[in-house]
């Protein structure tokens, strides 16, 4: 089945196309988005645009021509801020049913930060906590808190950068005088919603939104980090935001489109967006901010498979958004989940045994942990260098949940678990950092063993234990009375754990 979602909203339009697969997750196969600023004005004379009227309805048009040119089942269409609020916002609804076919659904400020946190919560692992989720959007800012399992508080406010931008009625720099009456603006509209949502309490806050992730981009960027592959789950310092909006509120708009990470089509209000964002961390007592590539679309389809849609086979529970995330791919790619998650289980043992030895700690282990869930993807596209084609694969994945760390370093220990050893002499290995090396070096030696102890896919090896000396490890394999091509393959994969651990290793059968 495949599902499109379209998110009429006051800055941007955006469409998702899904196919959703049998145990009712999916994958995006198409994203378009077209910055109409539908809401240029709006919230001024409360009219939209005929300019943006006219675009917008070009837009809606072309995405659900392209939507049935893929074979879209449904196409499930949502308006917000503007659109509820102009005079003619009706007209316009009607002139896309009349045009399109499709009756777009005008939503409540509450209802998309709802669907806005169903999106966010398959995006980033919450692990266990609550968490204060934030959409900045053109005309409203949505405010909402929950965990894995429920939402525990949603509101929506009148605070959105096309909404201060008419309010400003130009988009130059903002001096003194005109900052503290835009903040003390923004602190009075939002301090009670804030306030109830800190009733609840929240051990992160999330943000989503294009603005919020251009700021987080661009802030990562102005403190020295390179252009990221993506920011999901990146983590942005209050400090930082606050040091950018600064930046921004001296330029003029052709100025701050020249700070990378910020576009030309943003330029006239990233400032305010900038100055509400920050004022909205301090009003949260937050430090620092998550950054989350999901927004109200992906909670569209979401929330219409959770409706809708068929019930199909159901992946096994597990709290952990990166592992549900990493068993996905592995059934995508016709890996046998049971034969990793036991070659993922004795990783995890041989970790924990040896852990006086490497220093490790529990990020580490996770790594080594998808890792082993994943190294054999790559068999999907050939048995020839499928450890290579592994790391491709992951690294283009999209794995919900992990950070580009993560992601780099599983796809490396991925990659080094058989054939040839880590070395400085291979050009994607030498960028890493000697930190991410040495877990590279330790954590690859590690999978080449238990992969060699389950060399014959008949998880024979059920326990392993190791003696650690000075010079020497015993690694002890508990199991079947017939260990020995189990035992030999171990044997021959130990080079690499090692060299890491400089130790000799010998691999013996408990008697």
């Amino acid at each position: 089945m495949k599902l499109a979602a379209i998110d009429i909203g006051t800055n941007s339009i955006h469409m998702i196309v899904v196919q959703v697969q049998g145990d009712n997750t999916f994958h995006v196969i198409e994203r378009e988005k077209e910055m109409v600023k539908l809401g240029e004005g709006v919230f001024a004379t409360n009219r939209l645009s005929d300019r943006a009227y006219k675009e917008g309805l070009e837009v809606i048009k072309r995405y659900v021509q392209l939507a049935d040119q893929l074979g879209v089942d449904e196409i499930i269409t949502a308006a917000t801020s503007a659109t509820r609020e102009a005079q003619n916002g009706r007209e316009f609804l009607d002139a896309i049913v009349k045009k399109t076919g499709i009756a777009p659904q005008v939503i409540s400020g509450k209802e998309e930060a709802r669907l806005i946190f169903l999106a966010v919560r398959q995006a980033i692992a919450l692990q266990g906590k609550k968490a204060l989720v934030l959409d900045i959007g053109g005309g409203s800012t949505e405010a909402v808190v929950g965990n894995e399992k429920e939402v525990l508080f949603r509101s929506s406010v009148k605070l959105g950068v096309r909404r201060l931008l008419d309010m400003f009625e130009h988009q130059g720099p903002i001096g003194k005088e005109a900052l503290k009456v835009l903040e003390a603006h923004i602190k009075q509209i939002a301090r009670d919603v804030i306030s109830e949502a800190k009733q609840h309490g929240f051990a992160q806050v999330i943000g989503t939104s294009g603005t919020i992730r251009t700021l987080g981009e661009a802030a990562l960027i102005e403190n020295g980090g390179d252009d990221l592959p993506s920011v999901n789950a990146e983590k942005v310092s209050r400090a930082d935001l606050e040091k950018l909006t600064k930046k921004l509120l001296k330029s003029e708009a052709e100025e701050r489109s020249d700070v990378k990470g910020i576009n030309d089509r943003r330029a006239d209000a990233i400032h305010l967006g900038g100055v509400l964002l920050t004022q909205l961390l301090q009003l949260a007592d937050a430090k620092e901010i998550t950054l989350c590539d999901a927004s109200l679309r992906e909670g569209l389809i979401i929330d219409y498979i959770q409706k809708y849609a068929k019930k199909g086979t159901s992946l096994p529970e597990h709290e952990d958004l990166r592992h549900r995330s990493a068993a996905h791919l592995a059934l995508k790619f016709d890996v046998d989940l049971e034969q990793a998650s036991h070659v993922a289980a004795l990783s995890k043992q041989l970790f924990c045994e040896l852990s006086s030895l490497h220093s490790l700690k529990v990020y580490e282990q996770h790594i080594l942990e998808y890792a082993a869930m994943l190294h054999e993807v790559g068999q999907y596209i050939s048995f020839k260098r499928y450890h290579k084609n592994s790391r491709y694969i992951i690294k283009h994945a999209r794995l919900r949940g992990f950070t580009n760390e993560e992601i780099l370093l599983v796809r490396h220990v991925a990659r080094y678990h058989r054939k040839a050893a880590p070395s400085k002499s291979q050009k994607k290995y030498r960028k890493l950092s000697k930190r991410q090396r040495n877990i590279v070096n330790v954590l690859s030696g590690i999978l080449r063993i238990a992969v060699g102890l389950n060399t014959t896919k008949n998880q024979l090896v059920r326990e392993v234990r190791c003696q650690i000396s000075k010079k020497e490890i015993q690694i002890t394999s508990k199991g079947s009375s017939t260990l020995d091509i189990e035992l030999w393959a171990a044997e021959r994969n130990k080079k690499v754990l090692e060299e890491a651990l400089d130790r000799k290793i010998t691999v013996l059968k408990n008697t």
